[in-house]
Order: structure tokens, then C-alpha cells, then sequence
């Protein structure tokens, strides 16, 4: 890795894990649901959809997907906290929030993303 894709990396990364850091900082509960995980992973994902489309339709070189992709998108989004809340609620007997909770992450994060690629594809081609 070279200077420049490494400092591309680390500020994204340092981006992507402040926004996080406030995004989760004060717990959100939808009934039992935790909401600010979920909200996390699919306005990365959303990104990574703009991202991906502007990528390609500008041709940029790969060192920007170090910082947008990797970086930012990756540093943002938290599949492990994910995880832990789904074991929270495993370990609560919550298992209708624990499905949701799945469900939700997983499907909503997979909309956002082809959301996102949608929608910036529909803005270039306009």
C-alpha cells in the first residue's frame, strides 16, 4: 500500500468511525429493537450504492474505493455490534425483535444498497 492509498484509507476510516460513534452514542429502542445499528448499516450501505455507480461511471482509479468503500463505508457500518445486539436479544428470550432485527439489518442494508445504485443511476443517465 502506498502513502497516499493509506492516508485515503485512514481518513475515511476516521470519517466513517465518528459519524458512527454519534450515530450510536445515545441507545435508540424501537419497543426492543435497537434502531441506531440498524440505521448505521443501511445508510452505509445506501452509500456504497452511490459510490459504487459514481465509480464506475467516472472510471476512478481504485484508491478512492480504499477511501469511500473501505474506508468510510466500511469503518461506518458495524457488523459486529449487529451481532452483539442479535445476542442480546437471543440471550433475552426477544426472539420476534431478534427476527426482526435480523431482517431487518440484513434486508434494509441489501434495499439501501440497490437503492442507492438506482437512484445515482437514475440521476446520470438523466
Amino acid at each position: 500500500m502506498k502513502g497516499l492509498e493509506f492516508i485515503l484509507l485512514g481518513v475515511g476510516s476516521a470519517l466513517g468511525a465518528f459519524l458512527r460513534y454519534k450515530l450510536t452514542e445515545s441507545p435508540l429502542l424501537f419497543n426492543t429493537l435497537p434502531v441506531n445499528v440498524l440505521m448505521v448499516n443501511v445508510a452505509g450501505a445506501f452509500i456504497l450504492g452511490v459510490f459504487v455507480v459514481l465509480s464506475q461511471q467516472w472510471n476512478l482509479d481504485s484508491k478512492y474505493s480504499l477511501f469511500a468503500a473501505v474506508g468510510f463505508c466500511g469503518s461506518l457500518t458495524t457488523m459486529s455490534a449487529f451481532a452483539l445486539d442479535s445476542s442480546n436479544l437471543l440471550e433475552n428470550n426477544q426472539y420476534v425483535s431478534l427476527i426482526v432485527n435480523i431482517l431487518a439489518n440484513v434486508g434494509l442494508s441489501i434495499a439501501a444498497l440497490i437503492g442507492g445504485k438506482s437512484l445515482m443511476s437514475a440521476i446520470i443517465n438523466n
